[in-house]
């Protein structure tokens, strides 16, 4: 369905928890919500039903890190069996991926999105507060060998911290037929520090010339490639080149509120209508025609920090 800006809403993103295996330094340091507050595999299931009824087709698994939960699979299993849902995707960390890998695939699940901000040990490692990623790594062989794909390497740069690494990260999309996507950073802690250290798609540009555009733009991505390339390189650019006016999704939260925009903390609880499919598509319908114009990134930062925002 359209929102009340003519915005066609078709892409619901799911954080199935606010749990996390690591602890990134832009993450927020807000205490998350504990495994009893998560919605079950069920009640998942019949919320993503009816956001289908109002016109959803694709739905991404997030969190938090969605696989810490052991019923990653099921939930899975039970979303791609809802008619109308086109594509199901996931976003990991990559930390168990390799176990996960070819269940999911099996479960329905089509791509997967893994967080990768450095391809350096030292960095990672302090960028994450964990000595895996060798893990990670195995990982995307894991999906690659699963089928899973597109598979898309995520990574938030910030000057003086990791951005020097942002030449090995291109380097991936080099040798490996994989999508590496530069993402801002965007304001969830301290709004002018997050400013300061923000590199911006501009400045990758500018720093690495050789980048060609594909002509090809897929939701909030713009991609680009050079010669030799086996992969793209991907330009996320929330803040510097606001994309709200085309912004097509809304996420649910680990506890059944709806976020209509990621740059509020606006959210409105769903759980009231669950044992009733018509209604909760009624509500649902209802929150879509109350998603904002946009965020104000520009000027103010959410209250929250990363892990409040549902993916």
């Amino acid at each position: 369905m359209r929102d009340a800006f003519g915005r066609e809403i078709n892409y619901l993103r799911v954080s199935v928890t606010e749990r996390c295996n690591l602890n990134c330094v832009y993450c927020g340091k807000e205490e998350c919500a504990k495994r009893d507050s998560e919605l079950t595999p069920g009640q998942i299931e019949k919320i993503v039903r009816a956001a289908a009824a109002c016109g959803v087709t694709k739905v991404r698994l997030t969190g938090g890190e969605p696989l810490v939960r052991d019923d990653i699979c099921e939930i899975a299993r039970r979303i791609r069996g809802i008619p109308g849902i086109k594509t199901l995707s996931l976003t990991t960390n990559g930390v168990y991926l390799q176990k996960y890998a070819a269940a999911l695939k099996a479960a329905g699940l089509d791509s997967v999105n893994v967080s990768l901000d450095s391809a350096d040990g030292s960095t990672y490692r302090h960028l994450t507060g964990a000595d895996v990623l060798h893990k990670v790594l195995d990982g995307i062989d894991a999906a690659r060998a699963a089928g899973l794909s597109p598979i898309k390497l995520n990574a938030v740069l910030m000057k003086g911290v990791n951005d020097d690494g942002a030449g090995a990260l291109i380097d991936l999309a080099r040798t490996t037929p994989l999508d590496v996507r530069f993402i801002e950073l965007m304001p969830f802690s301290d709004p002018g520090e997050d400013a300061r250290l923000r590199v911006t798609g501009d400045a990758l540009l500018r720093q690495f010339p050789f980048l060609t555009p594909t002509g090809q733009t897929e939701g909030t991505a713009v991609y680009y490639t050079a010669p030799g390339f086996s992969g793209r390189v991907g330009l996320i650019s929330p803040v510097s080149k606001k994309f709200c006016a085309a912004c097509n999704r809304i996420r649910l939260l680990s506890n059944g509120k709806i976020k209509p925009c990621i740059g509020y903390d606006t959210a409105y609880d769903v759980m009231p209508y669950l044992d009733n499919g018509e209604r909760l598509a009624e509500a649902i319908a209802a929150i879509i025609l109350k998603k904002p114009a946009g965020h104000d990134f520009e000027h103010t930062g959410p209250a929250h920090g990363l892990n409040k925002t549902g993916g």
